[in-house]
This record gives structure tokens, sequence and C-alpha cells, in this order.
């Protein structure tokens, strides 16, 4: 075969393998073969991914926080109000009309002085008249022991007669006659001696009365209230009239406030504390503890102890009366290892059993909110029949028991005194219900 003729033949084989030459094909020469294998092996694919996604969303997932150390205050919140360290209520022991008040509200007084005087007119008339009694009881008693002194000397003269007589005259009679004279003498001036007496206390009554009708401050300090003008009448009865009332020192105030009788166990007398009124709302004033009462206060059924903070008021902005909102500070710690207080509540068994009764529930059940957490109104020891509690940590993806001894709580978070707890690790807080976003 000559060249021309093997290139006619070459260049009609390549037509023929282009346009078929018409013989079957072998499978792995067939597109739709290869087309199907690649479908199975896509939907394979799909499957096992399918099934990895169900699987791990089936598996519980947990909600962590770092165990840390830091600090924690343990406060006690109560309310109260502000009074004066020493107060005194002045009234009047007597009866009459008042003539002048030399006082008002906000003077400052001092001890002595004159705030309030009676009308004198009848205390007056009262002092001379037991001047007068006095004057007669005086005389009284003069005229009895010039009656001793005569009767004495009479008695005298019968009992020289009868000595010099050798008993013979006077008769006995007579000397019984004077011996009884002398004593009837010496009773009246004993009687005459005590209505001296009389008289003298009852001047002095009197004249104390007529002191007393000007009403002076027992003490040095500020007045807070008054309640009497001139020409008011004073009754003064079993329980005296109050008609000033004074404060002793309004730089230094008091704050008496009623403590539950859950908190009041971790009060000691010293503990720092803050307040604040409602004047001066964007204010913190400083407190101190410096009594706790054991006598309790029942009020609607609810017990509480009275606890009085002193309180330093030199700029005098706080006054007796106000409404003081005070927060005690009871503990301080500054590096102590906390948990949240959920971390100490959570069981793996009891939120597995609510995450599956939640799942069951369907989609209303998982739209349904969940109740907060309660947290204690105040912070306090850890509430607890036992200090040996136990927290789980996440360890390989499944919750771990770790045993913890706690100490006190702020109602958030709680110290860890001892157990096996060590700071940085994750305690599980909550667990998510399967199929919940992460």
């Amino acid at each position: 075969m000559t060249r021309d003729n093997r290139s006619a033949g070459a260049a009609g084989a390549g037509i023929d393998e282009l346009l078929g030459d018409g013989r079957a094909r072998r499978w792995w020469q067939r597109s739709a073969t290869w087309l199907a294998l690649a479908l199975v092996v896509l939907v394979a694919a799909g499957a096992w991914l399918w099934l990895a996604q169900k699987k791990s969303d089936g598996a519980p997932r947990y909600v962590t926080e770092e165990a840390r150390r830091g600090s924690l205050t343990l406060t006690v919140a109560a309310d109260g109000k502000l009074q004066p360290t020493r107060s005194v209520n002045i009234g009047s022991e007597l009866s009459g009309t008042v003539r002048r008040v030399l006082v008002d509200v906000n003077d400052r007084v001092t001890r002595g002085q004159v705030l309030v005087e009676l009308d004198t007119a009848k205390l007056g008339a009262q002092v001379q008249r037991s001047r007068a009694a006095l004057a007669a009881a005086s005389a009284r008693l003069a005229q009895s022991a010039t009656t001793v002194r005569e009767a004495q000397a009479n008695l005298a003269r019968l009992q020289e007669v009868a000595r010099l007589s050798g008993g013979k005259v006077p008769s006995a009679a007579e000397l019984d006659g004077g011996a009884a004279a002398l004593a009837r003498a010496q009773a009246d001036e004993k009687s005459a001696r005590a209505s001296v007496d009389d008289a003298k206390a009852a001047l002095s009554n009197d004249e104390t009365n007529l002191s007393k009708a000007s009403i002076r401050s027992p003490i040095d300090g500020v007045v807070l209230s008054r309640s009497v003008e001139p020409g008011n009448a004073v009754a003064a009865t079993l329980q005296a009239v109050t008609l000033l009332t004074l404060a002793e020192d309004l730089a230094k105030l008091e704050l008496e406030v009623n403590v539950d009788e859950a908190d009041i166990g971790v009060l000691r007398a010293g503990q720092k504390a803050s307040f604040t009124v409602s004047a001066w709302p964007a204010r913190r004033y400083p407190a101190k503890i410096t009594r706790t009462a054991y006598g309790s206060t029942i009020t609607d059924n609810v017990v509480t102890y009275a606890t009085r903070m002193q309180v330093d008021n030199a700029d005098l902005s706080l006054r007796p009366g106000m409404t003081a909102s005070a927060t005690i500070v009871a503990v301080e710690l500054s590096d102590a290892l906390l948990v949240p207080n959920t971390a100490l509540r959570f069981d793996p068994a009891q939120a597995a059993a609510a995450a599956k009764a939640g799942s069951s529930g369907g989609i209303v059940s998982s739209l349904m909110p969940r109740p907060p957490a309660t947290t204690q109104r105040s912070a306090r020891p850890a509430a607890s029949a036992s200090k040996s509690r136990r927290v789980f940590v996440l360890e390989s993806g499944a919750p771990k028991a770790v045993a913890v001894t706690v100490g006190i709580t702020d109602g958030r978070v709680t110290e860890i005194t001892g157990g096996d707890l060590q700071p940085g690790m994750a305690v599980i807080v909550d667990q998510l219900s399967a199929g919940a976003a992460r």
C-alpha cells in the first residue's frame, strides 16, 4: 500500500471514531455509569453528615463559668430614722399661765438658760403666806420656851422649900402639880418647834415652786420644737406637758434601724455601714454600729431587732426624723474562691430530666420562659444543713462531681472555703436541651 493510501485510511478511521462506528462501548466507557456512582457517593456523604449532626444535637450541652478568686462583701439592708444622740422634752411641773417664751425653734441654748417663764403672782403670794406662817410658828416656839423656863423655875422653888422644911411643906400635891406643869410646857415647846419645821418646809416648797416658774434648759443644745406661746394655760397633771424639745448635739446623730431576725446574727458593734436619705439621694453617709438590741419588736408577725448606728453630721445636712435606707457591711473578703450559686444548685440527673421533659413538650414548651432563679433578699451565711456540698466540672465533655465546703454568700456567688475545686476550673451552671442554640 502506498503512503497516500495509508494516509487516507487513517483519516477515515479518525472520522469513524468521531462519528461512531456503531459498535457497543464497555461499562467504564459510559458517562451514565460515572454519574450514577457520583450520585450514590453524594447521598451516602449527606446521610453520614445528617446522622453525625443528629447525634451531636442529641448530646447534652452545658453552660459553664470559671471558678475565680475575687472579693465578696456580705451586706444587710435595713430602714430606719435619724434621731439625736440625746433629746430632752421640756415640760412644766406647775400649773399656770405662760408669761414669756424666750427661745424659738433652731435657737442654741446653754445649760441653766431660762426658756419659759410662768406668771408668778400666785406663787409669790404663797411664798409670802408661808413666810408669815413661819414667823407665827417661831413666835409660838419662843413663847413655849418661856413657859418651859417658868415651869422649871417654879418646880425648883417648890423643891427647895421642901428640902429646907424637911419635907413638911409644900405638899406632895403641889410638887406633882409643878412637875406636871413643866412637862406640859416642854411638850408645847416640842409642838411649837415641829410647827416651825413644818412652816420652814412649806416656805421652802413654795420658794422652789417660784423658782420653777422659770423653766431652764438642763443641757447645752438646740431647740427642735416649740409648742407653747405666751398666754397659754399650762395644766400640770400626772404627766408633764411638753413645751419644748431640745437636742443635745446635732453634729452627732444616731440612726436606729430595724434588722430582720435572719440577718441579726451577722451584725456586731463596730461594723461599718452607709445610708442614704431622700433629701440627698446621690450622697451616701458613713455610719458605724454602736449597739444591737437583744429585745425584739414584732410588727405584722415580722420579728425585727433595733440596731443603732453613730452618724457624723458635722455639716448639719442631716436632720432628726429623716428616713434612711442603710446598708451594713457585715463581712468583707478580698481574696476568696467564688462560684456562682447556680453551680451549687446544678445536678446532672435533674437537668437531664428537665431537658427530656422540655424536649417532649414540643415547640410550645420550648418557647415557654424558664422561671428566674431565686436569690436571697440579703447576704448571709450559705443556707444549708451542711456546709459540705458539691459542684460539677466539665471533664472530657462529661460532668464530674467535685466536693467543696461553702462559706458565705451574697445571693449571687458563694465563697468556697475547702475541697478539691481550684481556681480556673469550669463549673457547670446549666444544661441546654438537645437542639438548643449554642
